[in-house]
């Protein structure tokens, strides 16, 4: 019974840490962008995006990944022949991937309040993609579990990554013709 109260706070809390890893980038691409502005539009839509990112990552995104993790670790606890499953391993390695990226968004967001953060928001757009790439990876391992199906998963993955790059480079490049539309 406990091992499925940890599987259930596991999985609500991955989703609040998710939403936060989705979210966060965009409101650097936000806060990047506010710099095209007048420096007194930007003194006051910096302190809101510093407002809102301090919020969004301390409120919600770090606590929630803590719990999911502490909840992990109840349910490894609990079930420890799990690691010894190799669905289970490179599970992990995706997580662990995905604390890079968490850490790294932390010290963009560092980087952004000190004004100090050489990331374009093209760079931004595609820091943003990479937790969406590493959840689908997470999910087929999950829901797949066995080598041959992870191994189609990772592949329909790298495919999915060339798409979403391929989208971005098609939507700046149509932001773009569409800038120089309305000069």
């Amino acid at each position: 019974m406990i091992y499925l109260y940890a599987k259930a706070l596991h999985i609500i809390f991955m989703v609040c840490w998710m939403a936060g890893l989705f979210y966060m980038p965009r409101l650097f691409v936000y806060h990047t962008e506010a710099k095209q502005t007048s420096a007194m539009e930007y003194q006051v839509l910096h302190k809101q995006f510093m407002l809102m990112e301090r919020r969004l990552w301390w409120i919600i995104t770090t606590p929630a990944m803590y719990i999911m993790i502490i909840s992990a670790l109840v349910m490894l606890y609990l079930s420890p022949g799990l690691l010894d499953q190799s669905w289970m391993q490179v599970k992990l390695v995706f997580v662990a991937g995905l604390l890079f990226y968490h850490f790294k968004s932390q010290q963009i967001m560092k980087q952004l309040a000190k004004g100090k953060s050489t990331w374009t928001s093209a760079q931004l757009r595609l820091w943003n993609e990479v937790s969406t790439i590493i959840l689908f990876a997470i999910v087929f391992l999950v829901i797949f579990r066995s080598a041959v199906d992870w191994i189609y998963g990772v592949l329909g993955l790298v495919g999915l990554a060339i798409l979403l790059m391929v989208l971005i480079k098609l939507y700046k490049r149509y932001r773009k013709n569409k800038g120089e539309q309305i000069d």
